[in-house]
């Protein structure tokens, strides 16, 4: 079969390289590069030239056993990092770390502050009480916001902690947790074990950047066309075309590897029920900075963490969150120089330490969204097209994997391990 994947991410990648093992396989990517979120650019800096990557960064063995399996047969090195966790909130004079006792006192006035304490006691009363919470969740369908007003959580909890840390996993303004399905949630933090003090999981990182799997995985595709946007993809009684801004060329299928909304607007003949399915899930713009600019990090360097959340002096609760991520932390970088991403940063980075921007949008999974997870095989392969990406799940790195295995899969691809699907 001539088969055409259009997009480039994990879940593009992985499914035309398991599919080119049987078929001819083209894979289309607009941008200059192929890999999605899994985008390194080489950092000039303290005299030293090395592969940065600004938006896939961690993973573990625990909750990505497909992407382990992958990186073994790939041949793909990895090292340990760290996963710590800050809030910075200028409004109301918080700064605190989670990292251990001295960090979460960082801020010596915390010692004496009531609702500190209190927020401290709800964090241990909700991991404590989580998988009960879950049946609930699932039950009542409620919502994150639901949630903790049932469970009578403190609003210390809820916004120097819960909501803040669901923020800035998800990339997702501070309000639009609120309207985050509780029982998503949950399920997710007990999987990735952020609801508990031991036995959490080991992250890790990729040696040398995402792109070393990126390389490996395109090397076994051959094909890979970059700088080629797609115009339109249409149906025919022969297959299917895919048009271009210079051709139209015909494939036996294809594989709609990009964002849900992107794809929507990319079918011609979409019918109302990928339509409705497809326009359910909902993309939130964030803008990404690479630069050294301190000011963006806690006030007290005992504080500064891995991933670091914080708010503008006047706070929009509807606004993108803002969410520092410490490279030198997270990856093991050859720079004394601290270097960060910070995600719609509320007041301008100094631009004399900006190294390179970036536009990225992610997945909203709301109610609406989940709704349409669960409808998504009742189109998959219809007229010789199928769906697959990270939004698709959680909006991870192995949700994008594991919807590309599974479309793989529907192809009659062999995976080269007991996938987990």
């Amino acid at each position: 079969m001539k088969i055409a994947v259009i997009g480039s991410g994990i879940s593009g990648l992985s499914c035309a390289w398991l599919l080119a093992h049987k078929h001819a396989v083209t894979v289309f990517e607009q941008q200059h590069y192929a890999g999605g979120h899994s985008n390194a650019v080489d950092v000039t800096l303290d005299g030293l030239r090395y592969p940065v990557d600004t938006g896939f960064l961690v993973f573990n063995e625990q909750t990505y056993p497909n992407l382990l399996n992958l990186f073994a047969v790939l041949g793909v090195e990895y090292a340990n990092t760290d996963m710590g966790f800050s809030v910075r909130l200028p409004h109301e004079n918080i700064e605190w770390a989670g990292s251990n006792i001295g960090t979460l006192f960082a801020q010596k006035r915390n010692l004496l502050r009531p609702s500190f304490w209190l927020m401290i006691k709800d964090i241990l009363r909700f991991n404590k009480e989580a998988p009960e919470l879950l049946i609930q969740a699932q039950k009542h369908q409620y919502t994150l916001g639901q949630l903790l007003q049932v469970g009578g959580y403190s609003k210390a909890f809820a916004e120097w902690y819960l909501l803040p840390m669901g923020a800035a996993i998800w990339s997702t303004p501070p309000a639009g947790m609120e309207d985050f399905p509780a029982q998503s949630f949950l399920q997710f933090c007990l999987n990735h074990g952020l609801l508990q003090v031991n036995n959490r999981p080991q992250w890790l990182t990729v040696k040398g950047s995402s792109r070393e799997y990126v390389k490996r995985l395109c090397a076994g595709i051959g094909d890979v066309r970059l700088n080629t946007a797609i115009t339109k993809v249409e149906r025919s009684a022969h297959g299917v075309i895919v048009h271009t801004q210079t051709e139209s060329l015909h494939f036996d299928a294809v594989v709609m590897a990009c964002h849900s909304d992107q794809t929507l607007s990319l079918l011609a003949d979409a019918s109302a029920q990928e339509q409705a399915i497809l326009s359910a899930v909902r993309y939130a713009p964030n803008k990404a900075y690479l630069h050294t600019d301190q000011s963006v990090m806690p006030a007290r360097r005992q504080a500064w963490s891995a991933w670091n959340y914080y708010t503008a002096k006047t706070p929009d609760r509807q606004r993108p969150v803002a969410v520092t991520y410490w490279l030198n932390k997270l990856q093991p970088l050859p720079f004394s120089t601290p270097l960060f991403v910070t995600l719609n940063p509320p007041e301008p980075i100094e631009p004399s330490t900006i190294l390179a921007e970036f536009d990225y949008a992610h997945p909203q999974l709301d109610a609406a969204a989940y709704d349409a997870q669960q409808k998504l095989s009742a189109i998959q392969g219809l007229g010789g097209v199928y769906y697959c990406g990270a939004w698709t799940g959680y909006g991870f790195h192995e949700d994008g994997l594991k919807a590309g295995l599974r479309v793989a899969k529907l192809l009659n691809a062999n995976i080269p391990w007991q996938a987990i699907l």
